[in-house]
């Protein structure tokens, strides 16, 4: 079997996942399988999913029989893993070349169960941020309740800590959920802090999207155990950071390292 499973859901995702297949293809780090799971997308998506699998070996494709969702898209995606390591790349982000091969190194020397890498940022046509999103060498489950710090896509955790794990399927962040219950029982997550993730932001971060996202922030802390009062708490202060987060993506705040604008 393959050092690591890389996992990929996919929905309605034609514009964009060749360019996420693509870098994982591209990785200097050769031995892995990418999973690719493809939830019933309305547009072409199944056929790219189709002819990549065709291109590369490494290519293991699944589809569900109906649309069920990113948290069961994922789910099945871990459950058809067989590596050690498995890492999630969404359909509409990107990694550099030299991700795995960075990463795992680090796992390495840090003895990390799960890591995460810094976040560099670029628009829906693929204009870059000047920010980046860094990552804590050592992030606590105190440090991560704050906020969700931990881009999925830059994600790698031994296989069966997921497999108990699983995502939580509903109107919550699921990965969010799945980070805070893995690191309390890990103690914490270990960050490398090199932007080898891209992330691809949405146009759909607008306000209606935010008040959504916190119903769902709160949803999390609800999920993972905390009572009303106290995930109300947890929401706002989320918020906090969720703006200082956007403000400096635009340039209008300090970076997470103190300076002042954008990195």
């Amino acid at each position: 079997m393959p050092t690591i499973s890389v996992v990929m859901p996919a929905y309605n995702a034609q514009d964009t996942i060749s360019a996420a297949v693509r870098s994982v293809l591209a990785q200097t780090f050769t031995d892995f399988e990418l999973i690719l799971v493809e939830d019933c997308s309305e547009d072409g998506t199944y056929a790219l999913c189709q002819a990549f699998a065709e291109e590369d070996k490494r290519i293991r494709l699944y589809r569900n029989s109906e649309n069920k969702g990113v948290a069961y898209s994922r789910n099945r995606g871990v459950e058809a893993a067989g590596s050690q390591w498995i890492a999630f790349l969404d359909s509409d982000d990107m990694w550099r070349r030299e991700k795995l091969e960075r990463q795992l190194r680090f796992i390495e020397e840090s003895g990390a169960d799960i890591s995460y890498t810094a976040s560099a940022f670029v628009d829906e046509e693929g204009k870059a941020y000047r920010y980046i999103l860094h990552a804590v060498k050592k992030l606590t489950y105190n440090g991560l309740l704050k906020g969700n710090r931990m881009s999925c896509s830059s994600v790698i955790v031994r296989r069966e800590l997921m497999q108990r794990t699983i995502f939580l399927d509903g109107q919550l962040h699921e990965d969010y959920a799945a980070w805070l219950r893995i690191v309390r029982g890990t103690g914490a997550a270990y960050g490398l802090d090199e932007p080898l993730l891209i992330y691809r932001v949405s146009g759909a971060s607008r306000s209606g999207k935010r008040v959504r996202s916190g119903l769902m922030v709160y949803r999390t802390y609800r999920a993972v155990g905390y009572p009303f009062a106290a995930s109300a708490c947890m929401t706002a202060r989320y918020a906090m950071y969720s703006v200082g987060k956007r403000m400096r993506m635009h340039g209008k705040g300090k970076d997470e390292n103190g300076s002042s604008g954008a990195v």
